[in-house]
Formats: structure tokens, C-alpha cells, sequence
């Protein structure tokens, strides 16, 4: 039976929800991908190594997601998540995102994030 490729709605929830080597072989060349107050990364490659970079530090935390809602279009997908993250010696944080990913021919081609800590 073929496989068949993941929806653009599955493709953002792969990418917001950390599980970088689904979604990555989605980027378009030139994504840019905008963390509203801290930078832009732009191309490819460096989204890449921002996510890299991110599965390295999460390795050894666990991570819940307490909520996670998405909204599609079709070309545009949202997704509102809040996650709590828990590291090897007990500490926790909660962090709520807006992720929005806009797509053209099936690829990312651009993602603005909104983030907040949580943690009390």
C-alpha cells in the first residue's frame, strides 16, 4: 500500500509538538520562522539547526501537552498549545504557544511563534 504524505495540519502538529524529523523534511528553502520578541531565523538550514538545537536541549526532559488546539485553512495552520516540561531533577515549567504556519505546495514556509512562561 503507498503512503501517503502528511497533511499540512499533521506536518505544524508534528513541529509544534517537537517531533522535528516529521516536519522537517517540510521546510521550504526559504522558511522563515519569526519568535515574536527574540529573533527571525531565516533558510533552511538555519531553521534546521534551531530545531537541532531544541530536540538537543529537550533530550532529557519530559515534556506534557496539557492542551493542544489547532484551526486549518488551506493554507494556513494554528495551533494554541500550553506544555509542561519537567527536567531529570523534578524541576517543572509551563509554557503556552501560539504557533502559525503558513504553507504553499505542502511546505512551511513561514512559522511565527508567540510564547509565555507559565511557570509560577
Amino acid at each position: 500500500m503507498p503512503t501517503m504524505d502528511p497533511t499540512i495540519t499533521q506536518i505544524a502538529s508534528a513541529f509544534a509538538g517537537h517531533d522535528f524529523d516529521t516536519a522537517l523534511p517540510h521546510l521550504a528553502d526559504a522558511v522563515s520562522w519569526t519568535l515574536v520578541g527574540a529573533q527571525e531565523i531565516t533558510g533552511k538550514d538555519a531553521v534546521t539547526a534551531a530545531c537541532q538545537a531544541t530536540a538537543a536541549e529537550l533530550s532529557s526532559t519530559t515534556t506534557e501537552f496539557t492542551s493542544f488546539r489547532t484551526v486549518t485553512d488551506q493554507r494556513c495552520v494554528v495551533i494554541d498549545s500550553t506544555a509542561q516540561y519537567t527536567d531529570t531533577e523534578g524541576r517543572t515549567s509551563v509554557v503556552a504557544s501560539c504557533d502559525i504556519f503558513d504553507f504553499t505546495d505542502g511546505l512551511i514556509t513561514r512559522i511565527r511563534s508567540y510564547t509565555i512562561d507559565l511557570t509560577p
